[in-house]
């Protein structure tokens, strides 16, 4: 063919290589051989899918089942709602299996995700089977709303419909029981698996360390990294908190050279998890120099801030959160309520009102997460006015809401407030928790309530089956201890459903020094020795005891024994803020002044320009 032939060939051919798809009757007009589907394919913005829902309307294309299906996944995958799927799907005159799992993927994937176990079951009603591509949508919906029931439900239909065995259905009911808590039957579901790849075995590990069983997490994926399967970034995202709250550093450092060794160690959230994990194990030079090596995205922001905040060092997090602010970073209510803990940690008030103001500014005051850290922060800077003030201005209160206005309370010594509190809580039909019956009790032991203290404890388990934890039992301890009641402890203890721990023997030594019993102070000495003989503050608390009652023998024999064991006497510390800087106070020592760079505004009126360092 020569080149003049050739040219007028790719002339003739040009207007189909550069249809304007977005105008739909030019392209019907011009080339009525192209099929519709043709043009549903090149769609690419929701203006143009709905020039072409219109064309369908005009030229009878709606009566076509596979173009309606069409025009419905595009609708979902293009619009930022299921709005406008929902009245194509609810228009189409047909339909079959296809099109109800298009219309129940789409609102599996953008919400509401009842609404996608709505129609799983209008789909039986209307006489359609579901297939393998139907489950996974529907219980995945059941995970994300955390129904259970409706997702026990739907795995009777998987059995009664034969896919059982199909192994993406297997993965999903993993998740599903996973996600609500259901560790024996997601475990059942797995033993029961044929063929496992890399999402069943993800899923499960994911389901055990985020269950807190962190040690049957990382047994899976070595169990997994032996039967062949290679991980994925995601499994390694899932497995490294396991590490973390093991404190399993070798084992952490192992599947980071292990994500180099598979070339995945650039992902985002891979790194976000590494972050997270050195900073757990307390290596925060390491997280740093991570975060610093690559792009940061509102998470990398987010979990390098928590970093410095778990290992207290509250005036760093402060600083990151102001870089932040000034590399014009948006931040979201995880930032402030990380930073608001900070500001707690610190007893900075002045930041914390500035970091109130800002959450006033970006109308986030109605958050619940957010609106518990302040009222937490309040109280642990002093200011238990403000405290109830944010939790009187909560349209909606959670348990956690509720809880920590009666912890507050209870830290600043208003045991009465705290029960009140309590009770109308109770009268607004919100169930405590076990973290709410450690306030109240907290509660009732600063205050000297021991029969209040007695008749809370009594009911956690006759009116709410909640089983008292370590806490509540070290809390009751106390409790009786400062009333004098040491022998009622000493039974309590002796008595408890669960095993005492050091904190709970701890908490009777205290009450033995308070009111002068060096015999059962001794016998309760030796229970704490087996627990654990390396215990400093316990042989400290001994000594002081000895001394008190005169035994300057057993005094110098326990100073001998803490000079043996090198120990290293921790000094109190506590913060201020003040002029516009955060003063730290150690036990015995002057004033040390942490950084002093003042905050910036950031846009923001600041009605209290204390500085956070």
């Amino acid at each position: 063919m020569s080149a003049n032939s050739l040219r007028t060939l790719l002339r003739k051919l040009e207007p189909l290589f550069t249809l304007p798809f977005d105008s739909p009757t030019y392209a019907i007009a011009n080339h009525p051989f192209l099929p519709f589907s043709y043009l549903l394919n090149s769609c690419h913005s929701l203006a143009a899918l709905k020039r072409l829902h219109a064309l369908a309307l005009t030229t009878g294309y709606l009566t076509n089942l596979p173009v309606c299906t069409k025009l419905v996944s595009l609708a979902c995958f293009l619009s930022p709602t299921m709005d406008y799927a929902r009245k194509l799907f609810d228009q189409m005159p047909q339909r079959d299996v296809f099109a109800w799992n298009t219309v129940i993927r789409g609102y599996s994937n953008l919400g509401p995700c009842q609404e996608a176990i709505i129609l799983y079951k209008d789909m039986h009603l209307q006489g359609f089977l579901p297939d393998n591509y139907t489950f996974p949508f529907v219980l995945r919906s059941c995970s994300v709303l955390s129904a259970l029931r409706e997702g026990r439900e739907v795995h009777c239909n998987i059995i009664k419909h034969g896919f059982e065995s199909d192994v993406f259905v297997q993965s999903c009911l993993i998740t599903l029981y996973a996600q609500s808590g259901e560790t024996l039957d997601s475990e059942l579901v797995f033993d029961q698996m044929r063929v496992r790849n890399i999402v069943s075995w993800t899923a499960t590990i994911a389901g055990y360390v985020q269950n807190g069983i962190p040690e049957k997490g990382l047994g899976h994926f070595l169990k997994m990294v032996n039967s062949g399967t290679l991980p994925n970034a995601i499994t390694l995202v899932s497995v490294l908190p396991a590490c973390a709250r093991l404190e399993s550093l070798d084992m952490g450092m192992l599947i980071h050279g292990y994500s180099i060794k598979l070339g995945v160690e650039t992902d985002v959230a891979l790194v976000n998890a590494l972050i997270a994990f050195y900073g757990k194990c307390g290596l925060v030079d390491v997280a740093w120099s991570l975060f610093e090596m690559k792009e940061h995205n509102l998470v990398s922001w987010n979990t390098i801030i928590a970093v410095y905040e778990q290992n207290d060092a509250g005036s760093a997090t402060i600083k990151l959160f102001q870089r932040m602010l000034d590399e014009g970073v948006k931040f979201d209510y995880i930032t402030l309520v990380t930073v608001i803990s900070a500001c707690a940690r610190l007893g900075a008030l002045g930041t914390g009102k500035w970091i109130h103001d800002l959450v006033k500014s970006k109308g986030l005051e109605c958050n619940i997460p957010i609106t518990n850290a302040l009222i937490d922060m309040y109280a642990k800077c002093g200011s238990i006015e403000l405290a109830r003030d944010v939790f009187d201005r909560l349209p909606c209160r959670s348990v956690v809401s509720w809880t920590s206005i009666i912890g507050a309370c209870a830290s600043h010594g208003h045991g009465k407030d705290a029960l009140e509190f309590f009770s109308r809580m109770k009268k607004e039909g919100i169930q405590p928790n076990s973290l709410t019956f450690t306030a109240v009790l907290t509660a009732c032991r600063h205050s000297g309530l021991v029969e209040e203290g007695r008749k809370h404890f009594e009911s956690m388990t006759t009116e709410y089956s909640i089983v008292p934890g370590v806490e509540q039992c070290a809390c009751m301890v106390d409790l009786l201890g400062r009333a004098g009641q040491l022998f009622e402890a000493y039974e309590f203890v002796e008595n408890m459903p669960i095993e005492p721990d050091a904190d709970v023997w701890g908490a009777l030594l205290g009450a033995c020094k308070i009111h002068g019993n060096l015999e059962l102070a001794e016998s309760v000495a030796d229970r704490l020795l087996d627990l654990n003989p390396q215990t400093v503050p316990f042989y400290i608390l001994m000594k002081n005891i000895y001394a008190e009652a005169g035994r300057w023998e057993e005094v110098a024999r326990l100073k001998f024994l803490l000079e043996e064991m090198e120990a290293e006497k921790i000094p109190g510390k506590s913060s201020v803020e003040i002029n516009q800087r955060i003063h730290t106070f150690l036990s015995g020592s002057r004033i040390s002044n942490f950084s002093t760079v003042p905050l910036r505004e950031h846009g923001v009126q600041l009605k209290h320009k204390q500085a956070a360092f």
